[in-house]
């Protein structure tokens, strides 16, 4: 799901409009009324601008050329330009006391960059042109024999033959070299106008977003970790002894990390396709999704339409008509595209869009559930003021859609018509496993990505060491080493979206937390006492309306009090998630203990 999951381009793009306020000498007294009114100026100023910029935008996503990247890059330079003269603005601010709402607003206009360009015309307008040739460069990017991405990532999903799986392993990390001098680039020049703003660098500019102090969040992040740690080392343990079953010690020796190529995902970041090498003996799912799904005639269109039926069935608007006429839902033949999912806001109002080179599978049926989460969550605070319209945190946008997602529960697929029967309990411990594959295989990698890039933005990893220090930190947290040496001159961070294409992703670490304790607490709503993986929300308008709720809030509140609406608490929890894989926990145990464990 992560791996085709979603960017909300329109949050990144809000980082950056045209504002045209006061300069610096014309405010001589700072007080709160001149505070409201420069932020009021702001946010009327990004109401009219984004979005002329979230179509630009669009257009480079869906026809990638030469025009419209210089496009998205002249708009991108544009407004990070003003963006950042606004959050400099914003600084004589900092001393005034001002109301909690007026005060966090205008903490969200200096942290709201996700690239602070410096003030210099020359540097702003190099460090769009090189975001913009990064993103290209991935979406474009071919490895050798011009195999795209979705042709290697299918062997690596598909394949069992460990030669045949390094040759695309290695394929897709050819496109990535030539990025690492601009790469190194844009960071030299993004941390200088993070300076600017007042941050030692972008890396604690980004924690600094999270409504907690910078440091505080680094320790949040690492206590929700150690909480789901254990489950991890259980389920990696077992999933090397079983590849050690199917490839030998030559491959796979049992005291070593997992080499990152056999995995079933070109990141290793989720293992859901290698289920049928690791799968528990006798038990059986029951089912088989992607098939039924081709069984029952779905196309590409159906799949979205029973997405969408799915949140209507909680009582949420359906999509307007304008969805349907200007998404992207399958790959042109005819132009190159951005073809990883993404959820767009357009307008801020009604004119929501998603963005996917959608395939008949189980994955993508996932993968819409998640998307839509983002357009539901978008409509819901469209009435919010401009600054407030976003999620409570980014985890928050990213946990909606997958907290739904996991209401894909074999109830629910049978309520749909695709499977005849609910399979029994026998199978719940093959479904735990085929889903933890996904989500507990992903929570260190979620974590590692940033933990790379603040290293890399705080001068702690230079380009030299930019590759070494990937591995490194792939090792420590997910027990994975790449499959073959690999020198400095790689830049494997590269071959993963969202390096090039700068989208933070903290946010996706959060939701594999968040999404369980939204699911949690939706079942609980729902008066459901059963197993959590058996759970599903599917049809009941009291969840429903309580979500909505939540989604109608935006960013208008911090994150604790938007996350107590919906679940009573107020902090970040992982026991929701060891509660859901709980009996597989013990099946895991049960099957390690005369194995050893570790790496």
């Amino acid at each position: 799901m992560i791996g085709k999951t979603s960017i909300l381009v329109i949050a990144l793009m809000l980082a950056g409009c045209n504002i045209s306020v006061e300069t610096d000498k014309d405010v001589k007294i700072v007080t709160p009324a001149k505070a409201k009114a420069f932020v009021d100026a702001v946010e009327a100023d990004f109401a009219e601008k984004n979005e002329f910029a979230a179509q630009v935008f669009w257009v480079q996503a869906n026809f990638m050329t030469v025009d419209t990247n210089a496009m998205a890059a002249k708009v991108g330079g544009d407004m990070t330009a003003l963006a950042v003269k606004y959050a400099t603005q914003a600084k004589q601010f900092n001393d005034l006391k001002l109301d909690p709402v007026l005060r966090r607003k205008m903490e969200m206009i200096k942290l709201g960059i996700t690239l602070p360009a410096p003030t210099n015309v020359a540097e702003n307008k190099e460090l769009a042109t090189i975001s913009a040739d990064l993103d290209s460069m991935y979406a474009t990017g071919k490895g050798p024999e011009g195999r795209t991405l979705g042709q290697l990532e299918d062997v690596m999903a598909e394949s069992r033959d460990p030669a045949e799986l390094l040759k695309a392993w290695e394929a897709w990390r050819t496109i990535s070299p030539a990025m690492k001098d601009k790469y190194a680039r844009m960071v030299a020049i993004a941390n200088k106008g993070a300076k600017e703003l007042g941050y030692s660098d972008v890396g604690y500019m980004w924690r600094a977003g999270y409504d907690m102090p910078a440091d505080d969040f680094r320790k949040e992040a690492d206590r929700l970790w150690d909480q789901v740690k254990p489950l991890y080392d259980s389920l990696q343990c077992h999933v090397r002894a079983k590849l050690n079953e199917k490839y030998g010690d030559d491959i796979v020796p049992l005291d070593q990390p997992i080499p990152a190529h056999l995995l079933g995902n070109m990141w290793a970041q989720q293992w859901g396709n290698i289920y049928e090498l690791v799968a528990p003996e006798g038990s059986r799912i029951g089912y088989d999704l992607t098939a039924a799904l081709k069984e029952k005639g779905y196309d590409e269109v159906k799949m979205v339409k029973t997405g969408e039926q799915f949140f209507t069935s909680l009582g949420l608007d359906p999509l307007p008509e304008t969805f349907w006429e200007r998404s992207l839902i399958t790959k042109p033949r005819d132009r190159e595209v951005q073809c990883h999912a993404s959820a767009w806001d357009i307008d801020s109002k009604d004119d929501v869009r998603i963005k996917m080179c959608t395939k008949i599978n189980a994955e993508d049926f996932k993968t819409i559930h998640h998307e839509l989460g983002h357009n539901f969550y978008q409509r819901a605070y469209q009435n919010q003021s401009t600054l407030h319209q976003n999620g409570a945190n980014d985890g928050f946008h990213e946990a909606i859609g997958d907290a739904i997602a996991l209401s894909i529960t074999p109830d629910y697929l049978k309520q749909l018509g695709l499977i005849d029967k609910v399979p029994g309990p026998e199978g719940d411990i093959g479904l735990l496993m085929r889903r933890a594959l996904d989500k507990v295989a992903f929570l260190p990698f979620g974590l590692m990505v940033d933990q790379w890039r603040w290293q890399v933005f705080n001068g702690e990893l230079t380009p030299e060491t930019y590759n070494q220090g990937w591995w490194d930190l792939r090792l420590k947290y997910q027990g994975i080493r790449p499959p073959v040496a690999r020198d400095a001159n790689a830049f494997d961070p590269g071959a993963k979206y969202h390096i090039p294409g700068n989208t933070p992703y903290m946010r996706y670490f959060l939701a594999h937390i968040l999404q369980f304790q939204f699911h949690k607490a939706a079942c609980a709503q729902a008066g459901y006492d059963g197993p959590l993986s058996r759970c599903t929300i599917y049809g009941n308008k009291e969840v429903g309306k309580k979500l909505n709720a939540m989604l109608e809030m935006g960013a208008s509140k911090p994150w604790p009090d938007a996350l107590e609406a919906f679940t009573g608490t107020r902090q970040m929890d992982g026991s929701a998630v060891l509660e859901y894989f709980a009996p597989l926990k013990v099946w895991l145990d049960e099957q390690n203990k005369d194995r050893k464990c570790g790496w």
